[in-house]
């Protein structure tokens, strides 16, 4: 079938990467997927929340938010300004952080926090999987400061994630990267979050309507961890280009 924007169905959005668009933050990215842009960045805090204290782990955590004219007419307003975040907001936020927590050892972060905020600019579908893709970017230069900076006495990172949404379209055709119009016409839609291994972390599915039998939803997961092995690949060049070593925060001995 043909995608509106002429993709193949198995083909994610061309992805682009400006490393280091915030000057302030230890770690940052203006990430982009088609029409869908996202700033993440990561700041580092020396300490954690009171409820981790003297635990001798480390804490991430995430922040979500659309811009007012992220969308084609600007929102009603941003969240938090005189109001508390959406459901979907903080529903986002949660998944941002657990897919990023997913990837590091906190015990060996030590006991300091990171915070990925994740700024939607322009959104075209796919802004959590966009987050979490370009927020593992951002997280991992600013441990790679850490780590220049001596403040890891060993590599933290466990995994490699990146995230991809996935549909199920007309004639049950099966396509990736979802822009706006075809996930709002998806009969089935899902997110997955996985690693460079092939290892899940998240799926988030459902099917709008009529149940999928189980061998459909695999062969849609099938799709969605091609999809991530060739974003993991643009992350690591993305941050060799920036003189970030993967292989040096990683904990598994290189192979």
């Amino acid at each position: 079938m043909e995608r509106v924007d002429g993709r193949k169905l198995s083909e994610h959005r061309a992805v682009e990467a400006v490393v280091g668009f915030q000057r302030n933050a230890e770690g940052s990215v203006l990430y982009r997927a088609g029409r869908t842009v996202v700033l993440c960045t990561a700041s580092i805090d020396a300490s954690v929340p009171a409820w981790m204290v003297g635990k001798g782990r480390g804490w991430i955590t995430a922040e979500y938010q659309m811009h007012p004219r992220s969308a084609p007419e600007r929102r009603e307003s941003r969240d938090g300004r005189g109001k508390a975040p959406s459901g979907r907001t903080q529903e986002i936020q949660r998944l941002v952080g657990r897919a990023l927590r997913s990837a590091i050892d906190l015990a060996a972060l030590g006991e300091r926090s990171i915070v990925v905020d994740c700024d939607v600019i322009e959104a075209d579908g796919g802004t959590r999987t966009a987050s979490i893709t370009g927020g593992f970017i951002a997280l991992a230069i600013a441990l790679d400061k850490l780590m220049k900076a001596g403040q890891l006495p060993s590599p933290v990172l466990r995994d490699q994630i990146a995230a991809i949404s996935v549909g199920m379209l007309e004639s049950d055709a099966i396509a990736v990267d979802l822009v706006y119009t075809e996930d709002s016409q998806a009969r089935v839609d899902l997110n997955l979050v996985a690693t460079d291994r092939e290892h899940i972390v998240e799926v988030q599915g459902t099917a709008e309507g009529e149940a999928i039998p189980r061998r459909q939803l695999d062969s849609m997961i099938d799709a969605g961890l091609a999809a991530i092995a060739s974003l993991v690949k643009f992350q690591r060049e993305t941050l060799a280009g920036a003189g970030v070593d993967l292989a040096r925060l990683n904990m598994r001995p290189s192979t």
